[in-house]
Order: structure tokens, then sequence, then C-alpha cells
């Protein structure tokens, strides 16, 4: 920051200070917890030494709730990707499989708002338009956590649900599918230049709730890239003007990806990054009937409480996915 010119390039100048914070919270939280175990290492000395029952179970409790804190700092010092420190938008889409896709669609987006609730994770939603029966025909959340990017990129792709439908009155088996696609989030130090002379922009009624004033006006927006092809919508606010910013925020982030993966195909490294995203490659198993059992393809990492993990416990399967990218 002390070379000369450093804040006249001021692109250059908000990515070092953006690294720099980053860095910074990780060694401060590696610096807590480093703290936080000496100290424990002491009482622990310190119960040994006169036999003391009561402050070991105290070490105990002490090592029971940095496991966790400790984990969490491993995980992030393992998101070391360009993005991985953004945002994240999540977009959720049903399948093969009609209404029961669609239900399916709507159970992945509790999941997910489930998980960010349990992490504090400031988010809302930018598009959500309901199924005609039931479920959800497309939804997408903006996060605006740090790092919620590197933790969610994992959860890309096809998510497969086995069970017996609600929706046939035989009680049937149905399998349902619905894709995850999960974008950076573009910040204040990402430059995505959009020629809005490019975009097609088409305004039509909302579908969703929302009272009379979403049913009488155009208020719902859908922007097309026409070079790409690229296509973003927002209906979930009543007005207009905030469903055209939420727009542009999907679209400038897919066409951020979309760069980001012509980049990558120009240097011929781009198996690894499309096989995690490409739609149809399924990475996840849920079955409800005849057993229960979740099941991501890519790890091996499974466990039969689908209902935790439908409750938005995921965190073994990030975690898994984490740590066999490495």
């Amino acid at each position: 920051m002390g070379q000369p010119g450093f804040w006249e390039r001021s692109e250059e100048a908000e990515s070092s200070i953006a690294e720099l914070k980053a860095a910074r919270r990780k060694l401060e939280g590696w610096n807590s917890i480093h703290a936080r175990l000496r100290d424990t290492a002491d009482l622990l000395e310190l119960a040994a030494a006169e036999d003391d029952a009561a402050t070991l179970k105290d070490v105990q409790k002490a090592l029971a709730d940095l496991a966790p804190q400790i984990n969490d700092l491993e995980l992030v010092s393992l998101l070391s990707a360009p993005n991985d420190r953004l945002g994240a938008l999540v977009s959720i889409h049903p399948g093969a499989g009609g209404t029961d896709s669609q239900d399916w669609a709507q159970m992945l987006f509790r999941m997910y708002t489930r998980w960010l609730e349990r992490r504090g994770y400031a988010h809302q939603i930018l598009d959500l338009q309901p199924g005609e029966e039931a479920g959800i025909k497309d939804a997408t959340l903006e996060v605006t956590a740090e790092y919620a990017y590197g933790y969610l990129k994992a959860e890309s792709g096809v998510h497969r649900l086995v069970r017996l439908s609600p929706f046939d009155a035989a009680q049937r088996r149905h399998t349902a599918f619905a894709s995850v696609f999960v974008f950076p989030r573009v910040d204040d130090t990402i430059k995505v230049e959009i020629d809005m002379g490019d975009v097609r922009v088409d305004t039509y009624r909302s579908s969703g709730a929302g009272g009379q004033h979403v049913n009488k006006t155009d208020s719902a927006v859908r922007m097309t890239h026409i070079p790409t092809n690229i296509v973003a919508t927002s209906q979930n606010e009543r007005s207009q003007h905030r469903n055209r910013e939420n727009c542009l925020t999907i679209l400038k982030a897919r066409l951020y990806l979309h760069l980001q993966e012509e980049e990558k195909k120009k240097l011929a490294h781009i198996t690894d990054a499309k096989s995690d995203i490409a739609f149809g490659s399924q990475i996840r198993s849920y079955v409800l009937h005849p057993y229960t059992m979740v099941k991501d393809h890519r790890t091996g990492h499974e466990t039969s409480n689908v209902q935790a993990v439908l409750d938005g416990d995921i965190d073994g399967f990030i975690d898994a996915y984490l740590r066999h990218k490495v």
C-alpha cells in the first residue's frame, strides 16, 4: 500500500484491501483459538496436579466447544480460490418429475434457508415463482456473508429425491430432480461491465402472492443478455424498480461466472469445474423410501438422518466436499 501510485489504481487497491481484511480475520481467528487452547492446557495441567474431577470436566467442555471452531477455521483455510471469499447467489430449479419436482425444489429452498439461518448469514430472496399446484418453479437467494460462495459452491449440481409421492393417490414411489446453481456474488471489488444495449428487458405481471398490486401491474422483470443468451428474472418485489435492481444483480453474477468459464476453456483447464456445475451432473441423492439415506456421489459422504439434512444440517456434506477437493 505504501508503493507509489497504489491508490491511483482503484480497482487493484480495492482488491488488495479486501484480501488483506480477509487474511487479517483469519489471523485473528487463529490467535483467538490459540489463546483459548493455551488457557485450556494450563487448566488441564492444574486439574492433573490437584486430581480435580470438576476442573477436568471444565477442560472437556472447553475442548468440545473449541472443536467445531477449529474445524471451521481449517475449512476457511481451504477456501483459497479467487471467488471463495465472496457472497453467493443460489438458484434452484425443478427438473423432471412434474409437481413432485416443484415440491422438491421448495424443500431444497427451505433446506438452504435453514442452513443460512443456522449460520447467521444475511440473505434475501431475489426471485421466487410458485408452482401451479405446489412447490416452486424457480427461486434465487442472495447471500451477502463472506465466504458464502466458498461453502455453497459444493451444492451446485442436480439433487435427486426418492419418496412416496404425496401427489399420487396410489402412494407410489416417485423420483424427482431439481438443479442448484451457485454463483459468486459480484461485489465492489469485481467489475462486470454490461452494455445495456446488449440486454433485452421484458416486464410482465408477477404470478406469486403479493396482493392486488402484483396482479394489476407489470412489476416482474426478465433480462436477457443477447450475446450469451443468459437470462435472469425477478418478480419477488412489488416495485418494478426493485425487481430491475435484483434482476441486474443476478445477471451480473451469471455473466461473471460465464466469462470465467470461457476463460478457463481457453486455457484448457475446465474439466473439473464443468463437472461440478453442469446441469445433469447428479451430485446427491435423498432417499425417503424404502429406506432413509442422503448420499453425496462425489465424496461418498452419507447419513441416515434425512430429516436433519432437510432442516439445514448440510455442514457434513460441505466439509467432505472441500476436503475431497484438496
